[in-house]
């Protein structure tokens, strides 16, 4: 699957679990996940690669995945298999 295909998927699987989605230059810092407010947040740096934006939102859904909070497709499973949670 293509890397922009799999983002766009991953994407709406954040989205699907909560997140909003944030997507602006940050002059390359990356982003990340957080929460604000009790509002679960995804920054992504336009600055960056799809194959860079692809990773911060496989650790954002990883987390959420070895919390036991995501049940994903089989592509993104692929995706985070052999990822660990920070």
């Amino acid at each position: 699957m293509h890397t922009v295909d799999l983002l766009e998927r991953a994407l709406r699987a954040a989205q699907r679990l909560g997140y909003r989605v944030r997507q602006d230059w940050l002059d390359g810092s990356g982003g990340g996940g957080c929460e604000i407010k009790g509002q679960k947040w995804l920054f992504l740096d336009l600055a960056a690669s799809p194959v860079e934006q692809l990773h911060v939102v496989a650790d954002v859904l990883s987390r959420e995945l070895a919390a036991g909070k995501a049940t994903l497709d089989p592509d993104l499973r692929g995706l985070l298999k052999g990822r660990t949670a920070a």
